[in-house]
């Protein structure tokens, strides 16, 4: 087994794979074991994907595989995210705070204790307040079970329409008519060479005046310039931001001073890594039996 992570915790992923897997072998890359059956990575280096021949199976240290998107693996190798593994909570948390502060316009009541003024704001109907998620995958259905039931309307926008309880569905070839109606758009997307960019002028134009976005799920699928445009302009609100182009986010970056931008260092769903490691090892151990597994990618679609 090999593992490999591109982050500083590597010590404390070791530790835990140790305790869950201790019937295992585990190499560090680059000391590869001669044959490797399965592959544990994060953000790996093209020449350790192309050692995988063989592998049973390669899983991702988190929900989405962007990371791996354009590295040359096996094709007949699996590669497997993690689902859920502890992050549906944390998600689900980090929204409603932000949909919460932008339906109740706290930035609002900040704006008016800094000029030391009292002035109460008429409360907004909630049931008119649409709140929509760009993508139902695990997260993004667990987000919005819980905006129905603190009584806001949901839309919920996928690859293909999905039935959910209280939530009005919208499929690939209506993502404007779905974006119309959202007064807090919330991104859940995961981030594919189909859905790079998809948040562009064209397509934030077609959000309401006045409309927030709230994304945390991939900063590359908004333009980043265009975003910052609508909200000078006036046609956004604002936005509430957890992802970007490029993370850490650089200290000249126009988002860090902007007064209607909310930003967050990528904290929306932190990986827990005890939960995940639980996670890959029941998928290892139903492997090694012939049993099906959870999270296996359909590498076409990226997700």
């Amino acid at each position: 087994m090999l593992f490999y992570t591109g982050a500083d915790n590597g010590a404390r992923w070791m530790e835990a794979l140790r305790r869950s897997l201790p019937e295992a072998n585990i190499s560090l890359w680059p000391d590869v074991a001669a044959v490797i059956d399965y592959a544990i990575v994060w953000k790996p280096p093209a020449e350790l994907m192309t050692r995988l021949d063989g592998a049973r199976a390669v899983f991702n240290l988190g929900a989405g595989i962007d990371a791996l998107i354009d590295l040359p693996w096996p094709a007949a190798v699996p590669v497997v995210r993690l689902v859920d593994a502890g992050m549906s909570e944390q998600m689900v948390e980090y929204v409603s705070y932000a949909v919460l502060r932008r339906y109740r316009e706290f930035e609002r009541y900040e704006e008016a204790q800094r000029k030391a003024r009292w002035e109460p704001i008429p409360r907004m109907d909630k049931a008119r307040f649409n709140i929509g998620i760009l993508g139902l995958g695990v997260l993004g259905m667990a987000v919005a079970k819980s905006l129905v039931g603190q009584g806001f309307a949901v839309t919920g926008w996928s690859r293909t329409r999905k039935e959910l309880g209280g939530v009005q569905g919208f499929s690939e070839n209506e993502l404007h008519a779905f974006l119309e109606n959202c007064r807090v758009l919330v991104c859940l997307l995961p981030l594919t060479r189909e859905t790079r960019g998809l948040l562009n002028r064209d397509t934030l134009s077609c959000l309401p005046e006045g409309a927030y976005v709230v994304n945390v799920a991939r900063g590359g699928l908004i333009m980043e310039k265009d975003l910052l445009a609508l909200i000078d302009d006036g046609h956004l609100s604002g936005a509430m931001l957890d992802v970007f182009h490029d993370e850490p986010l650089p200290a000249a970056h126009p988002f860090w001073h902007h007064r209607r931008i909310t930003i967050t260092p990528h904290v929306s769903a932190l990986t827990q890594i005890e939960a995940s490691v639980a996670q890959i090892a029941d998928n290892i151990r139903r492997l090694e039996v012939g049993l099906p597994i959870s999270g296996v990618v359909d590498c076409g679609r990226g997700y």
